[in-house]
């Protein structure tokens, strides 16, 4: 029997009782490295397991229906053997293990020794993110490598991120490639040398090793990178099939999208393993609809709050080169998602822009003066320092402003993270500073300029990024007396800031000059109304007009 191999369930994030819906094995047949065994589906995602060793399945644990845990046994194979006549039925049907056994490697004998002197590296945590594209594998097979040295760089929704290396060595070993997806847990490289540490061959299996499969886990996204679609002409939730919807070939997560956005499973063609749906196809089905809407009859009815019903004309066609020299410039990635972020947000919210000013002078006389002395340090300070602790206090005061729309529900959240609109070479990226109403105007202006310069150079972590409850986007340091900014969804409202200007004020005995800064506040009338937006605004500009207020 020491040549029998138990594949078992590896880590899972922590989900138990998952769901068999399929199982691509069967006693006899013969699986190589990375073959599909089963998919598990919980009421987030769908994944996949592969293989972890090659051989002849000779029992199948795995019962299509049941429930699986991280650990148990999916399958008996035989290593070196070859096909052979299937194992007795009974054992094809024998329940998954009642308590988990303790998740281990493969103990292959050969295996751990082929292992002996190497180091496994894996992605790190990425902020709960998965399926994240790789644009760049800095390192090839044969090259030697320290710790800290750039292996692959990692692009999200909102950054990009390289991930270093944790051990020093001769790769051996490249299990990723440009254009894969990657999550948490999957093998970057096999490193081996004298500063590499010897593999855990006991330790708990991995998540599903890159290359990800096609149908990797399609995980729904933190509220911050929720998926990004522009909403839907009328013509894509044209003859609504819910019998074909229902027989679709897709996870929970996706059919979730195609029904808010009203989309058609059986209308979309899947490019998933075994043709399964991905979030991918319905996103693309949706352009296609929107760049030609005359491809699907009209609507009959739409889903509420799906952005239906628009009754959008083409987008127009023009030749632009027959009336002149042009150059195609393609949009950068944070431009797309950005673009269809805003269209969504834009058409679903009820904007309304509140404009006001705010007398900062004795704000401003007070930056100076301290910022001469933090300067010794290396610190600077900026008056959006101050505009966030102030909006942090406002929020305080008016609780609907820091909550979101949930239906027919609005969640008052209990904590004050300020998202900051950050300008970048490659796009508009919102920084987050978190818990702003505990700390200091030095510790903002800090973390203001460090997440500002990791945005600068693209190296902000989806962390970083995530659980804004109201957001700021300042173009003070530009011009401008106001604007419309866009309501950042599930957000109800955003402040909009303008460069400020000396301006003669009436102090009830002449006309002073004094230094005033625009505001403006886009909000949700859903939610706000613009009495509630006007004493929001109120608030925050006598805050800001004296800052002795911030320390009440």
């Amino acid at each position: 029997m020491s040549n029998l191999i138990e594949l078992k369930v590896p880590d899972i994030g922590g989900h138990s009782n998952v769901d068999v819906i399929e199982v691509f094995i069967q006693p006899g047949q013969t699986v190589a490295v990375d073959d599909s065994l089963i998919t598990l589906e919980t009421d987030k995602a769908t994944m996949e397991v592969p293989a972890e060793t090659a051989g002849v399945v000779k029992e199948v644990r795995a019962v299509l229906g049941g429930k699986i845990s991280e650990g148990d046994v999916i399958a008996i194979i035989e290593v070196g053997a070859s096909a052979a006549a299937p194992a007795p039925a009974a054992a094809v049907a024998a329940p998954v293990a009642a308590a988990p056994a303790p998740v281990a490697a493969p103990a292959a004998a050969p295996a751990a020794a082929a292992n002996v002197g190497r180091s496994e590296i894996r992605i790190p945590d990425i902020g709960g993110h998965s399926g994240v594209d790789v644009i760049e594998v800095s390192v090839k097979v044969g090259d030697e490598i320290k710790v800290d040295d750039s292996l692959i760089t990692l692009e999200t929704d909102k950054a990009t991120m390289e991930v270093p290396a944790t051990a020093a060595g001769r790769v051996v070993e490249v299990k990723v490639k440009v254009g894969d997806k990657a999550s948490e847990g999957d093998l970057i490289v096999v490193v081996e040398g004298a500063g590499a540490a010897a593999a855990p061959a006991a330790a708990a299996p991995a998540p599903v090793a890159a290359p990800a499969p096609a149908a990797a886990p399609t995980a729904v996204a933190a509220p911050a990178a929720a998926p990004v679609v522009a909403p839907v002409a009328a013509a894509v939730a044209a003859a609504f099939n819910e019998a074909g919807f229902a027989k679709s070939h897709a996870g929970p997560s996706v059919r979730k999208l195609a029904r808010e956005l009203g989309v058609d499973l059986s209308k979309v063609k899947g490019s998933g393993r075994k043709g399964r749906i991905v979030e991918d196809d319905v996103k693309g089905f949706v352009k296609a609809v929107l760049q030609n809407p005359a491809a699907l009859a009209p609507v009959a009815a739409a889903p509420a709050g799906s952005g239906v019903g628009l009754d959008l004309l083409p987008w127009p066609k023009v030749d632009f080169a027959k009336f002149g020299p042009i150059e195609t410039k393609p949009l950068s990635r944070i431009q797309k998602i950005s673009g269809a972020n805003l269209s969504r947000n834009w058409v679903m919210i009820p904007h309304v822009t509140f404009n006001d000013e705010c007398d900062i002078t004795e704000l401003e006389d007070f930056r100076k003066t301290i910022g001469k002395e933090w300067e010794k340090s290396g610190l600077k300070i900026s008056p959006l320092a101050f505009i966030i602790k102030a909006a942090a206090e406002a929020l305080k005061a008016f609780p609907a402003f820091n909550s979101s729309l949930d239906g027919d529900n609005l969640v008052l959240k209990q904590y004050y993270h300020i998202g900051f609109a950050a300008d970048t070479p490659n796009g508009l990226v919102v920084p987050v500073i978190k818990n702003v109403d505990q700390k200091g105007i030095k510790q903002i202006a800090k973390e203001l300029t460090e997440l500002s310069a990791l945005a600068r150079d693209g190296k902000l972590k989806p962390t970083d990024m995530q659980g804004a409850t109201f957001t700021i986007s300042s173009l003070g340091g530009i011009g401008g007396t106001s604007f419309t900014p866009i309501v950042n969804a599930p957000e109800v409202a955003i402040l909009g800031v303008c460069k400020s200007q000396i301006k003669p004020v009436w102090n009830g005995k002449e006309f002073a000059p004094r230094l005033m800064c625009p505001l403006s506040l886009s909000f949700d009338h859903r939610v706000i109304d613009g009495a509630a937006a006007a004493r929001f605004t109120v608030y925050l500009g006598k805050l800001l007009s004296d800052v002795r207020r911030l320390i009440l």
